[in-house]
């Protein structure tokens, strides 16, 4: 299988990439534009194996995606490529309408016009997966889960714009007939994560002796998933996903965030010891705008249909993530010194 991966160099995207090339023996394209969370380092484990190609392109860019798309011939593609934090949202969203709503209708446009040159069974079998976020549905309360009909709420700028791209995509394979699916993925976590990031945030800041700041009183809650897992779930989804069709993807580890910062003390308490509890760094802060208060994902669907299952609890992922980062300098050194200098001191 021959598949275009859109923000390859970025956590997810990489991790995808990693996985295609590595365990499911596909041919892999990476398109990204490498912006300030992309790194290119996060493919090394694959940056010269004969199946993995690079191309260095904006998805707004009609010509050069076209151009991809006819020299790469590709079977699928999975969308990645999105700006994907809040806080900067917040403060600043038109990049993320670019890249999220402008950028995903050209890459569909591009993709459409693509397709529509295939015949036979190459028409028939390729897919457009597009990678989207639980934070369209809003906020939950204290009961209940997302489910694939779950209507959509988004609260933040990114939220919007995640939504509307998701919009677009099930348009596009309503109208046109593009054999598109949509994938809503609970809070990854793990490898290669940028570090404005709240755990790899948290697990540097607490290295470094560095206040550990949590909005609000911390009681916020996310379903974890490990990024792994989630990369092992859009592969099927290339592979079992019906077009049409959404796909929720979460981890069914909820945690406040509070909690989530406790359990990284205590790890580092054990793997990077300091004379005082790294729980003494924790600091409460003003919460952000629009804070939704729970996420939580029911991902029977895929489950069942893909036939896919989290192989990381929460436990066994923050433990092996903590690991990665105290065992990785090489990696987010070079970041935090340079590309991201913690001007936002809290992030989720």
């Amino acid at each position: 299988m021959r598949v275009i991966v859109t923000g390859g160099a970025g956590f997810i995207g990489s991790a995808l990439c990693r996985h295609l090339v590595a365990d499911a023996e596909a041919q892999v394209l990476n398109i990204d534009r490498l912006t300030y969370a992309a790194n290119l380092a996060s493919l090394d484990p694959i940056a010269d194996h004969s199946d993995y190609y690079y191309r260095r392109a904006d998805i707004r860019d009609r010509t050069a995606v076209s151009e991809a798309f006819e020299s790469f011939r590709p079977d699928a593609v999975v969308h990645l490529a999105a700006e994907s934090h809040v806080d900067r949202s917040i403060a600043g969203s038109d990049v993320f309408v670019q890249t999220n709503v402008v950028g995903t209708y050209t890459l569909l446009e591009a993709a459409r016009d693509y397709w529509s040159t295939l015949v036979g069974s190459a028409r028939d079998n390729f897919r457009f997966v597009h990678v989207s976020t639980d934070e369209v549905y809003g906020s939950l309360g204290a009961e209940g889960l997302f489910t694939e009909t779950t209507p959509y709420d988004p609260s933040s700028p990114y939220s919007a714009t995640k939504a509307a791209s998701d919009h677009l995509v099930k348009a596009w394979q309503r109208t046109y007939g593009l054999p598109a699916l949509v994938t809503n993925c609970s809070n990854n976590y793990g490898p290669c994560q940028f570090p404005e990031k709240l755990i790899p945030l948290m697990i540097l800041n607490a290295l470094h002796n560095m206040p550990l700041p949590i909005y609000g009183d911390g009681k916020n809650v996310r379903d974890w998933l490990f990024v792994e897992d989630h990369a092992r779930a859009i592969a099927l989804a290339i592979s079992r996903g019906q077009p049409g069709e959404t796909y929720n993807i979460g981890g069914r580890n909820e945690r406040t965030n509070l909690s989530v910062v406790e359990r990284i003390c205590d790890l580092m308490d054990e793997f990077s010891p300091r004379e005082k509890f790294h729980r003494d760094l924790i600091q409460f802060v003003a919460d952000r705008p629009g804070h939704d208060a729970r996420y939580a994902i029911d991902a029977t669907k895929a489950e069942t249909e893909l036939g896919w299952l989290a192989q990381e609890d929460f436990e066994s992922g923050i433990e092996k993530t903590v690991k990665w980062y105290l065992s990785n300098r090489g990696w987010w050194e070079p970041l935090v010194g340079k590309v991201y200098k913690r001007e936002r001191e809290l992030v989720l």
